[in-house]
């Protein structure tokens, strides 16, 4: 049996420090795709319908040589009350966002793809994703096409106008959705988290891991430690008997 090279359609060292702390061996190619949010789509369809966009867009321009292969395509949105919260253009629309999240509770909902490009395997262009409404089943199968959302309830603590203004100066809002990353030791935004703290940070592990294994690739590091250790929160598959 063959195993595939696999390729990460993102540019983002956080992901590919995920694969990488996982052992998994991969290239790079960043995905170019418009990623604006269609009129009235919700944000688990989103999330989903751009990460498998991006893993199609790589898998499409993949020449012969370098088939076949997997492409994980990843997405992150956030939602506070049904708005979705994109990178912040610039520090006043950080400072928007994060006076916003302060004290509350909001949603992120991480869209993790996986295609297989066979070596004469085309798709189309522009994918459409219907998310089910039940989140247990928030997952969309066909032979060449794995795609799942991870949704998780962040609780945010009430820090202040000069904390923020303290963080905005650091840069680090400016490329994160929402305009926050959980890691940040600096800042440390979040109060609570109910649900994936690697899915937060853009790659839901446990997904990642069952994904690849419908296309006959193991995961054998555990992910319990490799989540706690980037995240620096308790991971959620801690007390799983897959997760240690």
């Amino acid at each position: 049996m063959y195993t595939p090279k696999v390729i990460l359609a993102s540019a983002s060292p956080r992901r590919r420090q995920f694969l990488s702390q996982l052992g998994l061996a991969h290239t790079t190619a960043a995905a170019d795709i418009d990623e604006s949010p269609f009129p009235g789509e919700q944000a688990e369809a989103l999330a989903a319908r751009l990460a498998l966009g991006k893993a199609l867009a790589i898998a499409n321009s993949l020449p012969a040589e370098q088939r076949p292969a997997l492409v994980i395509g990843a997405d992150t949105v956030v939602a506070l009350d049904g708005e979705l919260l994109a990178k912040p253009a610039d520090a006043d629309e950080a400072t928007r966002m994060l006076v916003a999240l302060r004290g509350r509770v909001h949603q992120v909902h991480s869209g993790l793809a996986v295609v297989r490009a066979d070596k004469e395997t085309e798709f189309l262009r522009d994918a459409t994703v219907n998310v089910p409404s039940d989140p247990a089943e928030n997952s969309v199968s066909l032979e060449t096409q794995q795609v799942i959302v991870n949704t998780s309830h962040v609780t945010m603590r009430n820090y202040s106008d000069a904390e923020i203004a303290a963080y905005i100066a650091t840069g680090d809002p400016l490329d994160k959705a929402g305009a926050y990353a959980i890691q940040h030791r600096g800042f440390d935004p979040v109060a609570r988290l109910d649900g994936c703290p690697s899915g937060v940070m853009g790659l839901p592990m446990a997904e990642l891991r069952t994904l690849l294994a419908r296309f006959g690739v193991t995961v054998d590091c555990p992910i319990a430690p490799v989540c706690q250790r980037l995240t620096g929160l308790a991971c959620c598959q801690i007390d799983s008997p897959s997760g240690g």
